[in-house]
């Protein structure tokens, strides 16, 4: 389990690399007397949240490990995560990622240096190649969330949060392998325990929620994770160092249909500093459809965590 001095280690690391993005209200309709306040994680460098946690493990090795090079697994975002902050640090970086990534991500992570291996849709599929290829050539594995220095990188999010806005009452994140929320479940709860901290994650990808309802962790299969558009939540499984972080500090997850998803990502693109793709506007979806599934809180935030959409989806929901 992380630390407070684990998640400042983080925030110190991360100074200069990574953008503190400013939060940004979301107009609510008058009848609401709530408020909503977004965390834009797509504004940073490679348009998603991942950076943190990548750049904070990578940076953390030793010269001798930076040597190896690092190997990861991701469908898109933290591949980006990890090829820019193996770039930043003149360190070799191999990514496996699966065969239906977006092709914005794709490019987006080849365009930063990384090599790129592909393999099928399965979660559990990149992950096995990536740790044979590791044990091949002695790559370093930088995992997607099971990892406490990823943990703590993500997690500086809700420092941001806390010290930007202290009088938060709950913060909704999305939750795909964990990694997120672990870091920023644990932000707020080991400074302000009475701050609710809420998953949300697709239903058709609900494995984080039913892990937390059953107290063990759950496997969704393959073909229904894969069927999410959020194609950034199409894990298995949570990892177990992120089950261990979510019992301790999530008060709950919800869930959203594919429907709410893209209404949510709509709402969202009218604002240019809120653009997201799929898997960004889960949280903010959550908040919007799920109010009887909440807690009572008056000030709210949800983070956008990731604006990596393709442009024909974009101007699909324009339309």
């Amino acid at each position: 389990m992380i630390k407070l001095s684990d998640l400042h280690a983080a925030q110190s690391r991360l100074k200069g690399v990574t953008v503190r993005t400013q939060m940004i209200e979301f107009p609510l309709c008058a009848e609401d007397p709530r408020r909503l306040l977004l965390k834009p994680e797509n504004q940073q460098p490679i348009g998603a949240f991942k950076l943190r946690g990548a750049y904070n493990k990578i940076a953390s090795l030793s010269e001798a490990e930076r040597q190896r090079g690092v190997i990861s697994y991701s469908s898109g975002n933290h591949a980006q995560g990890v090829a820019y902050a193996a770039r930043a640090l003149n360190v070799k970086s191999v990514i496996v990622m699966p065969n239906n990534a977006p092709l914005i991500k794709r490019e987006a992570t080849a365009k930063l240096g990384a090599e790129i291996v592909l393999v099928g849709p399965g979660s559990d599929e990149r992950k096995n190649k990536a740790e044979q290829l590791a044990a091949q050539h002695g790559y370093v594995i930088v995992p997607p969330y099971n990892d406490e220095k990823i943990i703590a990188g993500q997690g500086t999010i809700g420092l941001e949060i806390l010290e930007d806005l202290p009088e938060v009452e709950a913060v909704l994140s999305p939750v795909g392998g964990g990694g997120l929320i672990s870091g920023v479940a644990a932000a707020i709860k080991l400074t302000n325990p009475k701050i609710k901290v809420i998953g949300v994650e697709p239903e058709l990808a609900a494995d984080a929620q039913a892990s937390l309802r059953q107290g063990k962790i759950v496997q969704f299969p393959a073909e229904q994770v894969s069927r999410t558009i959020a194609d950034g939540l199409r894990t298995q499984s949570i990892g177990s160092i992120n089950f261990e972080h979510i019992r301790a500090y999530v008060d709950d997850i919800i869930t959203v249909t594919e429907d709410e998803i893209r209404q949510a990502m709509k709402y969202l693109s009218a604002n240019p500093s809120t653009v997201a793709e799929p898997s960004g506007a889960v949280a903010t979806a959550g908040f919007i459809f799920h109010a009887k599934e909440l807690p009572q809180t008056k000030l709210n935030v949800a983070i956008i965590s990731g604006g990596n959409i393709e442009p024909e989806m974009l101007k699909a929901l324009r339309q």
